[in-house]
């Protein structure tokens, strides 16, 4: 059987340690690979992008996480630097378009002929979720998917708490609006 995934203190204490360094950062792969992958994908879309800059946000973990100074929650930390990663890799692969520019592109990794293996009705949200203006996107998506306290994602994305809300809001009445709007894929 697996072991019991650590807490972050525990990681944390056993990071601070020379001995139990690797170990402490196999733990924290064990609590936080998947989500840092699902966050990832849920902006960047395609898997082979979302595989890359996972990649890329846990080699800066390990090289920055001895700089971590506890004044906000690891995860937060964690998902401050994942997002930042997605949002860089866009821009760069988007010749620094925004993701709202990026919309329509990535919408061709929604189709089964892409990445997403999804119902019709998961299809249409996601379609939805991609007409969204940038910040919208990313609070609807760390809110809806991941359950992501509105003070944490305040830290993550250093905005206040009454912005995040208020986004979150017109963005459900956004994509409320753009599923009585989209046509029923032709596959």
């Amino acid at each position: 059987m697996g072991e019991i995934l650590k807490t972050d203190e525990e990681i944390l204490r056993a990071f601070k340690q020379p001995d139990t360094q690797i170990k402490a950062y196999e733990w924290l792969l064990d609590g936080y690979q998947k989500r840092i992958y699902w966050h990832v994908r849920r902006i960047v879309i395609s898997h082979d992008d979302a595989d890359d800059v996972s990649q890329n946000t846990l080699i800066k973990i390990w090289e920055h996480l001895h700089e971590f100074k506890g004044e906000s929650k690891l995860y937060t930390w964690i998902f401050r630097i994942a997002t930042n990663e997605a949002i860089a890799f866009l821009n760069k692969k988007k010749n620094h378009l925004s993701l709202d520019d990026a919309a329509e592109s990535l919408g061709k990794y929604l189709t089964p002929e892409g990445y997403f293996n999804g119902d019709e009705a998961a299809l249409k949200l996601q379609q939805a979720i991609l007409q969204l203006p940038e910040k919208q996107r990313l609070v609807f998506n760390m809110k809806y998917f991941e359950n992501i306290k509105y003070e944490d994602m305040s830290e993550i994305l250093n905005t206040s708490v009454g912005a995040l809300k208020a986004s979150y809001h017109h963005a459900t009445q956004k994509i409320e609006q753009q599923l009585k709007n989209i046509k029923p894929l032709s596959i």
